[in-house]
């Protein structure tokens, strides 16, 4: 029995155990379960702030902050680059083109972006035979085929291989070439630009002037046309317009590559005005040739040569020996061809400037032409004594035939008599010592003394045209003056700008100077066509040679000593020559006048310019088709016996 209750309470005690540990098991599992929801509520939770903030995120991108993401990655990839203007024409007073500007192409390469894309695509394609080398050897050589007339292969190559992140290529390529060029080589840009042309090469460019573009570095709005010198210098603003701007996608914001057909005009560009001149260009040639020759037949060392029309004072032609052609920049470094002396450099005149005495004695009633007045050989101004070009005793001169002949004496001597205050105002009344105004750069005032600052001998200097200086288109003003019976119009050789909308806006009107009255002026002007008389012995006048046969000519022949760069004293074999005349001197229609710098005096050509003077009215009297003069004109005594 105790047995059987023994071994009933060990079934109890280890069913209790049983029953013990299963329920620890079973507090344990729910203790578990309990943590494994808790980490997985805790996991969820930082899942969903996650999701919030993405989702905020997201918000604040695609609505708050798309505008500005966007236009930041247009900014990356799109460029605003100029657009060029369309330079103005400059043309003559017929129409004729002197400078137009037509359309070209620039041909460049990005080479820094070039290479970085052939080595990417070579890492890419192991083995390819597509390379930096063989694309720009392939480009080379077909540029060069297609453009022969400029670099060869091998410089090509050259350019294509130096060390630098962009280069240009070709300049100037016609516009159908050049996307031919870019149809075969992708990577090889192409630029809108304008090629300046000059048809005549060297006719009127001192005039005219040059224009040309940088190419110093990518930024194509400097590589607008711009004047070096000349008109194109001077009315730059007027010919060269406004640029246009335009919006292109690049490849690269930071390579600036532009991808072909991207372009958007934002602001189209402004054309240039035309620039019509008063200039005729069969006459500024002519002028020009035969200004050329004779420097050289006479072993000058220069020359100029104007025309002027007699009315108005229009520039019909302005000419130098020295020239250069703006189509050929290996001539612009030839400083002295590219200045335009007959406005910039200033000279002494020598006798040319008789005519303000001429005008003076008549004007203020000194003398009339025919008057005689007593010349000595020699005549002592305080410590100088002036001489005639040639040795004589006292004679007799009518006032023509102190300027016929020329006499320094004679010409003192009616100086005298004008007195010099009166001297002085007729100086200024002719423009000397003051700009003409023309309208191109440089141009010179001349050098005239103060009337505080004169001397004891400037009066015995000025009347004979040393101690002075004019440019020649001065002097020829001067001598516009007398032929416009006393009115001096300054000179102009721009007569309108025609703006891009075909509307013409003349010029200003030149200012305009009654130097003297229109009686003294014609007086003058009939005086002095016995500078030209062809008498017998010392009735003849100092430029028979000048005469044109069927027309009256009035003008003076000038023999300026000039200063020795060596003694700086007056030379005894330096010469400035010159010539100043009016065609026809019955009814004015042109003025020319002509200067030689430090020509040969012992040859014929040498010194005198009547010559020259003779060749170039004659041209006028057929081109323009001047009716011959009314008679010739009358033979005066010069000198009496």
């Amino acid at each position: 029995m105790a047995s059987s209750r023994g071994q009933a309470r060990a079934r109890t005690t280890g069913s209790a155990r049983r029953t013990y540990a299963a329920g620890t098991r079973s507090a344990a599992a729910r203790r578990g379960n309990g943590g494994h929801r808790g980490r997985f509520s805790a996991v969820r939770l930082i899942l969903v702030a996650i999701l919030l903030v993405a989702g905020v995120k997201l918000v604040q991108v695609q609505w708050f902050e798309a505008g500005a993401l966007s236009a930041a990655a247009e900014r990356q990839r799109t460029q605003t680059i100029d657009i060029p203007a369309q330079r103005g024409s400059i043309v003559d007073r017929n129409g004729a083109k002197l400078a137009f500007s037509v359309e070209v192409r620039s041909l460049s390469v990005n080479l820094k972006a070039f290479r970085k894309n052939m080595d990417d695509f070579a890492a890419k394609n192991p083995g390819t035979k597509k390379t930096f080398d063989s694309e720009t050897a392939a480009a080379a050589k077909y540029i060069a085929a297609k453009v022969p007339s400029q670099l060869t292969e091998q410089q090509l190559l050259d350019l294509f291989h130096k060390q630098a992140s962009f280069t240009y290529l070709e300049h100037n390529v016609e516009p159908s070439v050049a996307a031919d060029i870019q149809k075969h080589f992708a990577w090889v840009e192409i630029e809108k630009r304008a090629l300046r042309e000059y048809p005549g090469d060297n006719l009127a460019a001192n005039i005219v002037g040059v224009a040309n573009w940088r190419t110093d570095d990518k930024d194509v709005s400097k590589h607008n046309l711009h004047g070096l010198v000349g008109l194109e210098q001077s009315r730059d603003n007027d010919l060269a317009g406004t640029p246009g701007r335009m919006l292109v996608n690049t490849k690269n914001g930071s390579d600036n590559v532009v991808i072909p057909g991207t372009e958007r005009d934002l602001q189209a560009a402004v054309p240039g005005s035309d620039l019509e001149l008063t200039i005729d260009s069969d006459l500024q040639y002519e002028v020009q040739r035969q200004l050329s020759d004779y420097v050289q037949q006479s072993h000058a060392k220069g020359g100029q040569a104007v025309v002027l029309d007699a009315k108005t004072g229009e520039v019909y032609a302005l000419a130098n020996d020295k020239t250069f052609d703006p189509n050929d920049p290996s001539t612009f470094a030839d400083a002295e061809a590219m200045n335009d002396r007959a406005v910039t450099t200033p000279f002494e005149p020598g006798s040319v400037n008789k005519v303000v005495t001429a005008t003076g004695a008549i004007d203020y009633g000194v003398a009339t032409p025919e008057s005689t007045i007593q010349v000595p050989g020699a005549l002592q101004v305080a410590d100088k004594t002036v001489h005639d070009a040639w040795t004589h005793g006292t004679q007799t001169f009518t006032t023509a035939g102190i300027f016929a002949k020329s006499s320094n004496i004679g010409t003192l001597l009616l100086a005298q008599k004008i007195g010099e205050e009166r001297y002085a105002d007729l100086l200024k009344k002719f423009g000397l010592g003051q700009r003409t105004g023309v309208g191109l750069p440089g141009e010179s005032a001349g050098v005239v003394p103060a009337r505080s600052q004169w001397s004891a001998t400037t009066f015995g200097n000025l009347p004979i045209g040393q101690g002075l200086s004019m440019t020649v288109l001065q002097m020829a003003g001067m001598y516009q003056a007398i032929a416009n019976d006393g009115l001096r119009v300054e000179p102009r050789i721009v007569k309108a700008k025609v703006n891009p909308d075909g509307t013409t806006v003349p010029e200003p009107a030149p200012k305009q100077v009654q130097v003297v009255s229109p009686q003294t002026a014609k007086t003058v002007r009939d005086m002095m066509r016995a500078v030209a008389q062809n008498g017998k012995g010392l009735q003849k006048g100092t430029a028979p040679t000048a005469a044109v046969e069927g027309y009256q000519i009035s003008g003076k022949t000038g023999t300026g000593q000039q200063v020795d760069p060596r003694t700086r004293a007056y030379s005894d074999h330096l010469y400035n020559i010159t010539f100043a005349g009016i065609l026809p001197a019955d009814h004015p229609r042109f003025v020319v006048g002509i200067r030689l710098d430090a020509p040969d005096t012992t040859l014929p050509v040498g010194h005198s310019a009547a010559p020259l003077f003779h060749s170039i009215a004659s041209y006028l009297t057929q081109r323009f088709q001047i009716p011959l003069s009314d008679g010739p004109s009358p033979e005066v005594p010069l000198i009496v016996q």
